[in-house]
């Protein structure tokens, strides 16, 4: 029976595999073992970061979701950034992206976050179907980036 937990230092490895694959799928992003591996270090262990969670079957991390910290001056609240979140292919159509997700949520809302915001590929349906499936509602705003 697949378990979420938060992830340790020990899960670095499974969880760098996995955003392989996710940065493989995605446009703006490509897989770095020494990037990723350098951003879960970052996070994991450093509450004041953020929080990953991981989904763990067979003894195995199959999935992964992050929450990044920031805060809302319009909420006067904490709020998150839903980032990485990715279920090994193998395990897909199983309702593992439905525990994580429900799990990161639940997690927040218990943890006092009064929103959590996410990015999605524009062409990516499947995703934005199952995002807004969860409640998640889509935005007005338009995402910009610069590279520092």
């Amino acid at each position: 029976m697949p378990t979420v937990r938060i992830a340790e230092p020990a899960d670095i490895d499974a969880c760098t595999r996995l955003l392989n694959v996710l940065f493989s799928q995605e446009h703006e992003f490509a897989p770095d073992l020494k990037k990723q591996k350098a951003g879960l270090g970052m996070i994991i262990g450093d509450s004041s970061a953020g929080t990953i969670f991981v989904c763990e079957a067979d003894e195995s991390i199959i999935g992964m979701v992050s929450l990044l910290n920031l805060v809302s001056t319009a909420l006067g609240k904490k709020v998150a950034m839903l980032e990485d979140m990715i279920v090994d292919p193998e395990w897909r159509g199983q309702g593992i992206g439905a525990m994580l997700l429900d799990h990161a949520c639940s997690w927040a809302r218990e943890n006092g976050y009064g929103r959590i915001t996410l990015l999605t590929d524009g062409d990516n349906v499947p995703a934005q179907r199952f995002y807004e499936a969860h409640g998640f509602a889509r935005s007005t705003m338009v995402a910009f980036r610069k590279q520092l």
